[in-house]
């Protein structure tokens, strides 16, 4: 899941606990630190159980999903990237590298 798609649930759970809780919450750190949205999402999810509410615990549930996805992600390791295997793939690899020289001698 995308950054701004969890940013857009963590917002929306803000202003559902605001309004159905009075509570304040943050909702960058809540999208941005797994340990403080999940909280938020516990929170939510108790308050959905005491008032049987189930957008927000459809937008908890959300939360808590988008943040597992995450933190699964994180949690593999990334590739190694491929050495060059000859001395002609290093030298194609360096030509492609080397800066661009644009509108030298010419409009802008």
């Amino acid at each position: 899941m995308h950054d701004s798609e969890r940013l857009a649930i963590a917002a929306r759970l803000h202003v559902a606990l605001r309004r159905k809780t009075g509570r304040v919450t943050d909702t960058e750190w809540m999208a941005s630190d797994a340990t403080y949205g999940m909280a938020m999402s516990a929170l939510a999810l108790a308050h959905a159980k005491e008032t049987d509410d189930a957008d927000l615990q459809r937008l908890a549930l959300l939360l808590r999903a988008s943040l597992n996805s995450t933190q699964a992600q994180a949690d593999k390791p990334a590739p190694a990237p491929a050495a060059p295997s000859t001395p002609e793939t290093g030298q194609a690899l360096a030509k492609l590298v080397q800066p661009v020289r644009r509108y030298v001698g010419g409009l802008r």
